[in-house]
C-alpha cells in the first residue's frame, strides 16, 4: 500500500503550471514594460534587473509548493522559459534602439 504522505504522479503534475506560468507571465509583462516604458540607455539594467527577480519569484514558487519531487526540472523550465522571454525583449531592444 502507498505510504499516504508521499506525493502522487498527479499531484507533481498539478505542481508544474502552478509554479512555471506565473514565472512566464511576470517575465513577458516586465519584457513589455521595460521595451516601452523604459530608456533605451537603461533598458539593459532593468533586463538584468529582472531577471534577478525573476529567478527570486521562481524559488518563492518552489519553496511554497513544498514539493520536493521535479523541483529540479520544474526551476529550469521556469528560468529558461524566462530566459529566452527576456532574451526575445534584448533583441528588440537592441535592434530598435
Amino acid at each position: 500500500m502507498a505510504d499516504p504522505l508521499t506525493p502522487s504522479a498527479v499531484d507533481t503534475a498539478r505542481l508544474k503550471p502552478l509554479t512555471i506560468i506565473p514565472v512566464w507571465l511576470a517575465a513577458v509583462v516586465a519584457a513589455v514594460l521595460i521595451v516601452v516604458v523604459a530608456p533605451r540607455d537603461e533598458a539593459f539594467t532593468w533586463l538584468s534587473l529582472s531577471l534577478g527577480g525573476l529567478i527570486v519569484l521562481t524559488f518563492v514558487l518552489q519553496l511554497a509548493a513544498s514539493q520536493k519531487d521535479g523541483l529540479v526540472s520544474r526551476t529550469m523550465l521556469a528560468l529558461c522559459g524566462s530566459l529566452v522571454v527576456l532574451a526575445v525583449a534584448t533583441l528588440v531592444v537592441a535592434v530598435t534602439g
